[in-house]
């Protein structure tokens, strides 16, 4: 989160660098892509939405005004607003490399209920630290802060990313174990970069964490994850009707990929002729359905099953 400015001029770098992150991966993670759109176009404020979107004074986080008048607008809507250019490209350049990598890994619906389980969670935790503070008279560094941004989600998803995690990574050029460089960025980033919420940032901390001791603790399904993908399954219908239409599945086709049984039939494990059910016997080899040959006074050779098999298909190969 970060309080106050505007600059201009390095949306072009974001979009060059998804474009480019994009074009090099087999699935493009769709959450992942969402969110940075999002977050850009409410950044934007294209005319048409005018109507429609908050305006950054109405979406300050500030606790004092979040409890006083139960602003659930406030809580939630502040991490999808930036101040200003920098503020945004960085914080979405964050995301594009932390998305890929926990979308392609834990899928796009469960990725997609872990966003928006941490975005309450880390504005929720944010929330109750600055009612905390009160009882130390902190209330003007934090309880009347005002902050907008989606670092603290940030800081979470750097929690679940390297929670299980044995190597060690750089911090603004500190080599530090990968699952402490949260902590690690949170100090250093409060030490050189002036303008910060600290709080919004221990907050997401502490939103990754709760997240993975909820997740190990929780054997079951997560509602929240089939809630998603039946949203998505019932929206992606018309699609996977269109391409059932114009590409029928293999199975339709009479097996173009490759080869199955009819329906009704046996197969011979001598010549693999497919006889009818209603037969015992391969009409082809004379081997029985269940493997042996039914007479054991003759034995075929290779040539003799070569034989029956050009006399039964009309062709010699």
């Amino acid at each position: 989160m970060e309080r106050g400015r505007r600059g201009g001029g390095l949306l072009g770098l974001l979009l060059l660098q998804a474009a480019t992150e994009y074009s090099r991966l087999d699935r493009k993670p769709p959450v992942t892509a969402g969110l940075i759109a999002a977050n850009t176009i409410i950044y934007l404020r294209p005319k048409f939405l005018h109507p429609y979107l908050p305006t950054l004074n109405q979406v300050w986080f500030n606790p004092y005004l979040i409890l006083k008048n139960k602003d659930l607008k406030r809580l939630l809507l502040s991490a999808l607003y930036h101040i200003n250019e920098p503020h945004l490209v960085y914080n979405m350049l964050s995301l594009l490399w932390k998305g890929i990598q926990l979308e392609n890994a834990m899928g796009s619906a469960e990725f997609a209920s872990m966003v928006a389980a941490l975005v309450g969670m880390s504005q929720g935790i944010t929330l109750l630290l600055a009612k905390f503070l009160l009882l130390f008279d902190y209330e003007r560094a934090y309880y009347n802060e005002y902050a907008v941004g989606f670092s603290g989600v940030l800081f979470a998803m750097k929690v679940v990313l390297y929670s299980q995690s044995e190597n060690y990574t750089y911090v603004h050029g500190l080599m530090v174990p990968a699952r402490y460089a949260a902590w690690a960025e949170l100090i250093l980033v409060q030490m050189f970069v002036p303008g910060v919420s600290f709080l919004g940032h221990l907050g997401g901390i502490l939103a990754g964490l709760l997240y993975i001791n909820l997740k190990g603790s929780h054997s079951g399904a997560n509602p929240f994850v089939k809630i998603i993908r039946g949203v998505t399954g019932l929206l992606g219908w018309p699609i996977r009707f269109v391409n059932g239409m114009l590409w029928p599945s293999s199975s339709s086709r009479g097996g173009v990929f490759g080869r199955g049984t009819p329906d009704g039939a046996w197969r011979c494990g001598a010549c693999t002729y497919d006889n009818s059910s209603l037969l015992s016997v391969c009409e082809v080899c004379g081997t029985g359905r269940n493997g042996n040959f039914v007479t054991d006074t003759e034995t075929i050779s290779v040539e003799e099953l070569r034989m029956r098999r050009v006399r039964r298909f009309g062709r010699g190969n």
